[in-house]
């Protein structure tokens, strides 16, 4: 089994078309002002964003962005208006992390992780 797509709400689908594509990631399907389908620069996965008319209240969805320039690519997306939550950080789980979020409030973190990812020296066998 693969992981396909995730789909996300959103309140203005063309305002966060608009984040996304900043993000790097290319549209591919293009049904606005309901719903857009994105395909990430590295693999397979897709992301869907489809319009509601009230996001759900608590915690928001988190998504995670995996790519190998972190700090080269957050530096470029401030440099394009992107606003961060935290700069990238060594974490004690063996990651680097940087915290933003999309125009819907939802928790993106853009990551390294290398061989860490699926591999920890904490995996289970």
């Amino acid at each position: 089994m693969n992981l396909n797509q995730i789909t996300i709400p959103s309140l203005d689908v063309e305002k966060a078309t608009e984040f996304y594509k900043t993000l790097g990631l290319t549209l591919i399907v293009d049904a606005l002002p309901r719903y857009v389908r994105f395909q990430c620069p590295d693999g397979d996965a897709t992301l869907s964003i489809h319009k509601v008319d009230e996001l759900l209240k608590g915690n928001s969805i988190t998504i995670y962005f995996e790519d190998k320039n972190l700090d080269t690519l957050v530096l470029s997306l401030k440099q394009k208006g992107i606003t961060f939550i935290s700069d990238p950080e060594d974490k004690a789980y063996l990651w680097r992390e940087a915290h933003l979020h999309d125009p819907d409030g939802n928790h993106i973190i853009l990551f390294y992780a290398g061989k860490n990812r699926k591999n920890p020296p904490w995996r289970v066998n």
